[in-house]
């Protein structure tokens, strides 16, 4: 408790502070330990550590205000740690104002240097403001606060960019002199009054994720939307991703940039929806943190500027050099962003502007250019590392390139600034503060000349992220030397005259981007997926039921959102083609069993059936004999009719064959779309031809000859019993052996069997092995063994 005591209030006596700020530590060491009589430095092999900048870790955790103005207190506070293995004695935590930068160039070199150079490093603030550690344990952390108002800074009267400093100093058991054992820098940018020509900044906030919806649905009238999983409901709930984008957003001068299909799946979110889990679909159960994310977002967008990508945010970069390759690529770009325009309006109740194409980091060549303009975008978000200048200021981002383009260049260090680790303090507030301080850098580059300047950052910012994305926009929000613009007219601002405007060729495009980009064989895959869809699309009575959800998974299939993730591309791309190959399958012929005919001509039927919801149509079912001299259809070796079945129904359709001659015939039955296209799989199967001879029709009419001549002996011999009983006498009444009168059977009698009549029932209802023609539901399996035509 005393070492703590010690450390928030001790202070160095008159004398030690005099030595500290006025004998150079670099050069005056080995001198005051002669004169003072102590032990002369170790040699550098073994004092290395303990004597080295690196000794101690000095983290800043906050710098407030980020920028400071005239009238501000600055407030710095962070954690000191000893690295070292030995203790560190009569320290303390002094605050430093360094050199001041001419330049952009000059500042990225600060991160880099390691050594304590007071020429550079600057001087410390006065003692009074300094934080007091008598001693550090190796291993051991001390907080710190230091506060000083700015007017103590002395940093002049006009805007520049210094360096701000942190440092600890003290002894250790290898040198009792004092020696900065560890150091921390950054920026702190100076602008005490606002300018007259200030830099229009425009700032893109992305709302955009991975895939989440897959092309299943649910076969009740609402097509129940099935995600892949909840993780989307994680990132739309208090504290997720999306949330904190939405919540830190509201409150920012922003523009928005949005992928529909995330607008589109938390929307099927915010009603019924279900989830795979394993191999069960599970009821959805965060609706309403849906609805609140849809709620929110609404109204943060209602006065600022909506930019939306094509549907699913397609790889322009893939599409460009991997996708040109294989046919009808690139003709799913203008469907997805029609449809871009449509999703936020209904969704968000906002025109959003669809101009914009915005490759993958913002890397482009011509090949790029030219596939992300083929869908109407008149603009491309392009970055200053791709697009580069060999000026001495950062131009204005808009710019022609030809063709009717404008080439919107984002600057590289702002857009990058936070695509680090941002969840230890430490590291956002570094970020920040180079960020304020490059932003300054660009407008003090030519004070007289008022540019644009947009920041495009990563796609996808984490929380962390984007909370430190939000604190350098808020640092920014007095207006002394930045302005708020929004996308869209910062595409129409002037251009600079000297600014670059020729588009890189494809050789510069980045290695490492390149390796990440889709596949020619995914591309092919897509396309097949695409063909069967439009086949399907064919044949059916609501083909939007199929249109909308199959459609948007193959637009998801180009999505951006796959980069660093192949195996994950390749399973959804499975998935969707597997999904809609068993859909097809829902129409099929149904397996026949062997057929025997007997006779010269009979009805072949063949059953489809349909197990979808909806009906379909505009199929064709062709019926071909492989030998068509034995049995012929129509005379024809090929016969076909039109088809259409029901929703959950099956249908018959009977073919008129001809036998020429007997044994096996084999047939194969197929669908065909009605522009000639085949459609599930052929059904084969064998017709057996057993014409009956006229030597056989003779046996047969001699043995109904003599059946008939059997009956009417029978006949006889009845009636001539009959005639004998009644003319014998009549018996007594209740007389033992007496013979009851028989009467013969009247001609109308409803037992007596019509062969006419059943003939012409035979011709109503078809042959007996015909399937009945009605579309009621059917059996998927096969016909019984067997089966028989007859004439």
């Amino acid at each position: 408790m005393a070492e703590a005591a010690d450390f928030q209030g001790m202070r160095t006596s008159p004398a030690r502070r005099w030595l500290r700020r006025t004998v150079p530590l670099a050069l005056g060491l080995p001198l005051i330990a002669g004169l003072l009589g102590v032990p002369a430095a170790q040699p550098a092999s073994a004092a290395e550590e303990a004597t080295g900048t690196r000794t101690v870790d000095v983290s800043l955790d906050t710098v407030a205000p980020a920028a400071p103005g005239a009238k501000d207190t600055l407030t710095v506070s962070g954690t000191v740690t000893n690295r070292g293995k030995q203790t560190i004695t009569d320290a303390q935590v002094d605050l430093r104002i360094g050199q001041k930068f001419a330049n952009r160039t000059s500042m990225d070199q600060v991160s880099d240097r390691a050594g304590f150079d007071p020429a550079v490093d600057g001087r410390a603030v006065d003692d009074e403001y300094a934080v007091g550690v008598p001693r550090l344990a190796s291993g051991i952390s001390r907080d710190f606060t230091i506060s000083v108002p700015v007017e103590e800074l002395d940093l002049g009267e006009d805007g520049a960019i210094y360096q701000l400093g942190v440092t600890l100093t003290g002894q250790t058991p290898n040198g009792s002199y004092d020696q900065v054992l560890g150091i921390q820098r950054t920026f702190l940018p100076w602008q005490p009054e606002a300018l007259k020509k200030k830099t229009s900044l425009t700032y893109l906030w992305p709302l955009v994720s991975s895939t989440h919806l897959t092309a299943e649905t649910g076969s009740d009238p609402e097509q129940t939307p099935v995600f892949e999983d909840e993780s989307l409901a994680g990132e739309l709930a208090p504290g997720g991703r999306l949330e904190r984008l939405v919540a830190l957003g509201s409150r920012l001068p922003v523009t928005w940039v949005v992928d529909p299909d995330l607008l589109a799946s938390v929307d099927a979110m915010a009603e019924s929806y279900a989830v795979k889990q394993g191999d069960t679909i599970v009821p959805g159960k965060n609706q309403a943190v849906a609805k609140r994310w849809l709620s929110s977002l609404g109204a943060a967008v209602q006065n600022s500027k909506v930019v939306a990508l094509p549907f699913g945010d397609p790889d322009l970069a893939s599409l460009a050099h991997r996708g040109t390759s294989v046919s009808g690529s690139l003709s799913h770009l203008q469907p997805a962003t029609d449809v871009a325009s449509t999703t936020v309006e209904t969704v968000l109740y906002v025109k959003p502007s669809v101009e914009f194409a915005w490759p993958v980091e913002g890397a482009i060549d011509s090949s790029i250019v030219d596939v992300a303009t083929s869908a109407g975008a008149d603009n491309v978000i392009v970055r200053s590392d791709s697009l580069r200048d060999d000026l001495t200021y950062t131009p204005t981002a808009a710019r022609p390139i030809g063709g009717g383009t404008t080439a919107v260049v984002a600057d590289a260090r702002l857009s990058t600034a936070f695509e680090g680790d941002m969840s230890r303090s430490g590291a956002s507030t570094l970020a920040v503060q180079e960020f304020l301080a490059q932003s300054l850098a660009i407008t003090l580059q030519v004070p007289g000349k008022q540019r644009s300047i947009v920041v495009a950052p990563q796609r996808m910012p984490t929380a962390a992220q984007a909370q430190s994305m939000a604190e350098a926009m808020e640092g920014l929000s007095g207006k002394r030397w930045t302005q708020p613009l929004d996308l869209v007219d910062a595409a129409t601002t002037k251009p600079d005259a000297d600014a670059n405007t020729t588009v890189p060729r494809g050789s510069r495009y980045p290695d490492r981007l390149r390796k990440q980009e889709l596949q020619v064989g995914a591309f092919e895959e897509i396309r097949s997926t695409q063909q069967s869809l439009d086949m399907f699309e064919g044949i059916l009575t609501q083909a939007d039921r199929v249109n909308t959800p199959f459609g948007r998974a193959v637009d998801r299939e180009l999505s951006t959102s796959w980069r660093g993730n192949p195996t994950g591309a390749e399973q959804y791309r499975d998935g969707v083609r597997a999904y809609l190959k068993d859909l097809t399958g829902e129409v099929q012929l149904i397996q026949k069993s062997d057929v025997t005919l007997s006779g010269r001509s009979a009805m072949i039927p063949v059953t489809v059936q349909n197990q979808l919801v909806q009906d379909v149509n505009d199929l064709v079912l062709r019926l071909r004999s492989h030998s068509p001299t034995r049995l012929g259809l129509e005379d024809k070796a090929m016969a076909e009719q039109a088809v259409r079945v029901g929703g959950g129904h099956s249908q018959t359709v009977q073919f008129p064959a001809a036998a020429n001659a007997n044994g096996q015939v084999q047939m194969t039955a197929q669908l065909f779309t009605k522009d000639g296209k085949p459609y599930g799989k052929a059904m084969d199967f064998t017709v057996k031809v057993s014409e009956i001879t006229p030597q056989v029709m003779l046996v047969i009419a001699g043995g109904v000859l003599l059946l008939v001549l059997a009956g009417i002996r029978m006949y006889t011999q009845r009636k001539r019993a009959a005639a004998e009983a009644t003319a014998s006498p009549a018996p007594a009444a209740g007389g033992e052996g007496t013979d009851a009168p028989v009467e013969a059977p009247d001609a109308g009698d409803p037992g007596e069997h019509d062969g006419a009549a059943d003939d012409a029932g035979h011709r109503e209802h078809g042959h007996p092995g015909d399937p009945a023609p009605d579309t009621r539901p059917e059996s998927g399996d096969p016909s019984g063994a067997g089966e028989k035509v007859d004439r």
